[in-house]
């Protein structure tokens, strides 16, 4: 078995891959696209960090690739369906660098307060501008921290033992868990009131792109500080500007930005903002920490076929995944769907098989679901092996029960998530073999194919009503290909599932819920 080393990967782990007799690994870095589609069909693992993109164009020419590991968290170079699609496992390793990070963003606080960098170079320059860099104690201050998952975690623990006052707002933890940690749950808006500093600590996603703006600066204490180590682009470059040079915000400490290397960007050239190159993961130890994982992971996987941290795959025998398979990909999809019907934080996750399983163990089809919940909250801190305890961590009950007989199909999977706002009920089944279906959501019957770009419309069971949506999708030129329309079983809505080629446009959005008969409207991507 051979294995291709792409980027560039700590010593120790090149050392395993070479200790293992059955296992031969070549170290090439710094291939251009072409050049590694050329040489990808001879290996059976390839091991990369954030350089080497996995595209579906490569996963096309790699015949023998059995795995894609990634040593490190994020996944945004990998193309994720394309290489489930190809059967493909793609790993990580969530938890090599944590510390590592959290330890960074700390230090980027006590450099920001007391202007170290400011200081060396002044120094470096033959100055000694002691005065003029007169910095803060952090002692006291009140630090907000906005999500606490792995990395805000560590955060709030190393800032409570620089005894400073620290407020957590993450809308999916469970506030009863943060309060266990004896840390105070906030709203956003009350975080923003209070904070001396605000260190950001949640994944990219498209709720989260340019979550800290003009208007989240004008809601902030005058004077306030901004730590991002997490991902560029959450905090906007462009008002952050604005608001250090309106005296707003004190200063920022930066390791990530929107464009990666930024270059001479306006608001490098501000005194009040000091930064690194995305050094947050970056140290000796957490290189060795994920190095050393990626190589057990797919030295095992190859040797065993044994599954770790992989983000497309459960851990099972390939026997039982070929027949869980759709009962997997359910669950995933309605994990997914629930991910965007609720909102509030999660408290329960209840899981129901009523009918026919054929004796499956249906433990995975669970984890599944929590995953498929999970995944749009942590992203890639989530995988198959991880997402039970994830969800343990954040406080949230999760329940599996058994029914012998469902009401009208041969077997049907109930996944019921209760929130701190809500609680949300969807059923699915599988047609034939393999087509898995959502049958219902909450109080609407129908017949849901879920994937791809699609939308939920509530409007009035009234005529005209479907015509309107067709002529306004048409207007924007978004194509229907798919529409089920299910009806309340009381009342006199109708909930009309939209299947389309491409994206409901935010325009599109607003277009449609102005029209008389139309209640809400709710895009999802599946």
């Amino acid at each position: 078995m051979k294995v291709l080393v792409s980027d560039n990967l700590g010593e120790e782990g090149i050392k395993m891959f070479q200790q293992e007799e059955s296992i031969q690994v070549d170290v090439k870095t710094g291939l251009s696209p072409e050049q590694l589609k050329e040489i990808i069909g001879q290996y059976d693992g390839l091991v990369i960090r954030s350089a080497t993109k996995v595209t579906e164009d490569l996963l096309s020419a790699a015949e023998n690739l059995k795995v894609v590991g990634r040593a490190g968290i994020g996944l945004d170079n990998v193309d994720i369906p394309a290489a489930t699609k190809r059967g493909v496992v793609v790993m990580n390793t969530p938890t090599g660098n944590v510390v590592t990070t959290a330890e960074h963003a700390i230090g980027m606080m006590v450099s920001l307060s007391r202007n170290i960098p400011q200081g060396t170079l002044s120094l470096k320059a033959g100055r000694w501008d002691k005065k003029k860099l007169q910095g803060k104690e952090l002692f006291n201050k009140v630090v907000g921290l906005i999500g606490f998952g792995k990395i805000g975690s560590i955060v709030a623990d190393r800032a409570r033992g620089l005894r400073m006052q620290v407020i957590i707002y993450d809308p999916f933890v469970n506030p009863e868990q943060i309060a266990k940690t004896g840390f105070e749950n906030v709203t956003l808006e009350e975080l923003y009131r209070r904070a001396d500093y605000i260190t950001v600590h949640v994944p990219k996603l498209k709720e989260t792109v340019g979550l800290i703006n003009k208007t989240s600066f004008e809601k902030m204490k005058d004077g306030v500080m901004i730590i991002n180590c997490a991902r560029g682009g959450i905090v906007k470059e462009a008002d952050l500007y604005e608001a250090i040079k309106s005296g707003k915000v004190a200063g920022a400490a930066l390791d990530v930005f929107e464009t990666e290397p930024p270059g001479l960007i306006p608001l490098l050239e501000l005194d009040q903002v000091i930064c690194t190159p995305h050094l947050g993961a970056s140290t000796k130890e957490a290189q060795t920490n994920v190095a050393v994982q990626v190589a057990e992971q797919i030295i095992d996987y190859l040797k065993n076929g044994t599954i770790r941290n992989a983000v497309n795959v459960p851990s099972v025998t390939g026997e039982l995944l070929k027949k869980l398979g759709p009962y997997l990909f359910l669950g995933d999809r309605m994990g997914c769907l629930q991910a965007q019907l609720i909102c509030g934080a999660l408290q329960e996750i209840s899981v129901e098989y009523a009918g026919d399983f054929q004796g499956l163990d249906l433990a995975p089809v669970t984890t599944s679901a929590i995953k498929g919940i999970l995944t749009p909250i942590v992203k890639d801190d989530i995988n198959y092996v991880n997402a039970p305890v994830l969800a343990k961590e954040r406080g949230i009950k999760v329940t599996e029960t058994n029914k012998a007989e469902p009401e009208d199909f041969i077997n049907l999977i109930t996944l019921k998530v209760v929130t701190t706002e809500m609680t949300s009920t969807v059923s699915g089944t599988i047609f034939g073999r393999k087509d898995a279906r959502v049958v219902k959501i909450n109080d609407f019957r129908l017949e849901m194919n879920p994937v791809g770009h699609a939308a939920i419309i509530q409007n009035l069971d009234q005529p005209g009503a479907i015509g309107s949506i067709g002529t306004t999708l048409g207007k924007h030129n978004i194509n229907i290909a798919r529409m089920t329309v299910g009806q309340e079983e009381e009342g006199d809505n109708n909930i009309i599932f939209l299947r389309t080629d491409t994206p409901i446009t935010p325009d599109a959005k607003v277009a449609l819920e102005a029209l008389p008969l139309v209640n809400w409207v709710l895009p999802l991507e599946l």
